[in-house]
């Protein structure tokens, strides 16, 4: 019997949330516990022995990963949310993503100019929400080490669209298709 993969804890669900769309569901890779302990330190095998300040998650599954990988690398750990979701002082960032646009916030102060950051999400699909999360990031005069996400959809251009901005990319899995 072969060993599970991250991918083989992914569940598709058909027509979610349009029709046409195969939406790649993380959650039952969260709910097992060997699938989310793998998935966590296969995000992080990349990144030994290197120094990381912060994680930033994007919302809302990249909280779930980037939690846990910050406390792997014991670093702090901070989150980019939909716009009107964090209290105080925030700066924003508009873009478009697969099926529509949004903007997302950070803490003006989440940041320190230097710091070491680490992006995390589950999903890289155009890659829209990730570069708005660089941009928060760099605004504040972060430096982003890396970009980790578990499902790579290499057909929508993501992973090339975050390379165009000299960015490392690691995914752990891919899937044809939208």
């Amino acid at each position: 019997m072969a060993q599970k993969q991250v991918r083989d804890y992914i569940r598709s669900i058909v027509d979610f949330p349009h029709e046409g769309i195969v939406f790649r569901d993380v959650t039952t890779l969260f709910a097992d516990p060997r699938g989310f302990r793998m998935a966590i330190d296969q995000l992080l095998h990349p990144y030994a022995g290197m120094r990381f300040d912060k994680v930033v998650g994007l919302e809302a599954r990249g909280f779930i990963l980037g939690g846990a990988v910050a406390h792997q690398l014991s670093a702090g750990f901070v989150p980019i949310r939909k716009k009107g979701k964090l209290p105080g002082a925030v700066i924003s960032e508009a873009y478009t993503l697969e099926y529509g646009e949004a903007v997302v916030e950070i803490h003006d102060d989440a940041i320190t100019p230097g710091e070491r950051v680490l992006l995390v999400d589950d999903l890289l699909a155009t890659g829209g929400t990730a570069e708005a999360g660089i941009r928060l990031v760099e605004r504040l005069g972060g430096e982003i080490i890396g970009c980790a996400f578990i499902v790579d959809l290499p057909d929508l251009g993501g992973r090339a669209r975050l390379e165009a901005l000299d960015m490392d990319v690691h995914a752990l899995c891919a899937f044809d298709g939208l």
